[in-house]
């Protein structure tokens, strides 16, 4: 197949250009957070770079593919992300408790992170092939299959457990569900049952852990030294920074062990102490602009197919950026979500780069003709 030169024309430089920034971030707050345990080439800054190009040959694999043709395999990708689930309760890793690493030689992939990606694919082919254009509301026989679709992989996912990506895959599902539209009874209805499910939820979904952070949001004074610490830690490392920060290598929170995680759920805080107020505008400047620029896209792209595949990837990036910052003020629980593109691991920022690659490929191909066969 000849390649299209009006490709690199309509390149999306924007969001590679705020993804190359935030990713700087990155690599300067986790040298300066690791740096009194980790030196030279085995640092988690390195490779955290090492994850970073990687995953730029990820994202550049992924648009030299029309998303309608990732979208047509979508079904097969969908088979293996359960059969890869299935493998992780069977065989995977437990780490502090949690089961939800497959271990593939010397690498540790965490296969919850590959549901996020699939999940839009198959949604936005359903939606597109299932459901009426033009002006036509989704019914309670719309949303069947697609609930389906993502139940199976949520409660897969919350038996390792991880409950906030699973959470992600709701919100993604609801996200695609409002941009086609919902027939007001229908959504009374599901409001109706997703209030009533709350007390399931309570008793049946959460763990012991779980319902004491849910306590501790409300209250976190009696169990300052248990359930209570990491958000406390948390507020006092932000609050300490100040406008300038304390400077990179200078937190005392980061510095001296007493903010937990601080290279994975906590980055945020680091960010907070060490390069202060200022410092927070410009990362919430920079996703800020991240996510205007997707939602665009969304818009303005060519057809139903690529404006679920967008509104997907710009709901993933959004929920997991506003809780994660949400749980590091102490907004929302401590659910152990990672900030995209900033905090360490490889599983995630592989599969962030990943729905990048998802969402420059349909601003690319805007000016394509034609639309997904149904």
């Amino acid at each position: 197949m000849a390649f299209d030169r009006r490709l690199a024309t309509h390149f999306d430089w924007v969001t590679l250009a705020f993804t190359l920034l935030i990713i700087a971030f990155s690599i300067v707050l986790l040298y300066s957070a690791t740096a009194e345990r980790t030196e030279g080439p085995s640092g988690m800054h390195m490779k955290q770079l090492v994850w970073a190009g990687m995953g730029l040959l990820v994202m550049f694999a992924v648009i030299c593919v029309d998303y309608q043709t990732l979208c047509r395999y979508a079904y097969v990708w969908y088979a293996a992300l359960l059969v890869g689930l299935l493998l992780v309760l069977l065989f995977g890793r437990v780490v502090n408790g949690s089961q939800r690493w497959l271990v593939l030689g010397p690498w540790h992939f965490q296969t919850s992170e590959l549901a996020k990606p699939i999940i839009i694919l198959v949604l936005a082919r359903y939606f597109t092939e299932h459901t009426p254009s033009g002006s036509t509301l989704l019914t309670w026989r719309d949303l069947g299959l697609p609930v389906l679709v993502v139940v199976l992989p949520f409660v897969l996912i919350v038996k390792q457990p991880n409950l906030s990506t699973a959470t992600v895959l709701v919100v993604i599902l609801g996200a695609m569900v409002a941009t086609i539209g919902l027939q007001g009874k229908t959504l009374f209805t599901l409001l109706f049952l997703g209030v009533g499910a709350l007390p399931v939820g309570w008793l049946f979904l959460l763990k012991e852990y779980q319902r004491a952070r849910l306590f501790t949001l409300l209250n976190p004074q009696p169990d300052l030294l248990g359930a209570g610490y990491h958000g406390w830690q948390s507020k006092i490392a932000i609050g300490s920074g100040g406008l300038w920060g304390k400077g990179l290598l200078a937190g005392t929170q980061s510095r001296l062990s007493f903010l937990p995680e601080r290279h994975t759920d906590f980055i945020f805080a680091v960010l907070a102490e060490e390069v202060g107020f200022v410092g927070v505008v410009l990362l919430l400047g920079l996703f800020g602009a991240l996510l205007v620029h997707g939602f665009t896209i969304a818009y303005r792209a060519r057809d139903r197919l690529g404006a679920l595949v967008a509104t997907g990837v710009v709901t993933m990036l959004a929920v997991q950026f506003f809780l994660n910052i949400g749980m590091t003020i102490g907004l929302v629980p401590i659910i152990g979500l990672p900030l995209p593109l900033m905090s360490y691991g490889g599983s995630s920022l592989l599969m962030t780069f990943l729905c990048l690659g998802m969402l420059m490929n349909v601003r690319m191909r805007r000016f394509k003709v034609g639309t997904f066969p149904v």
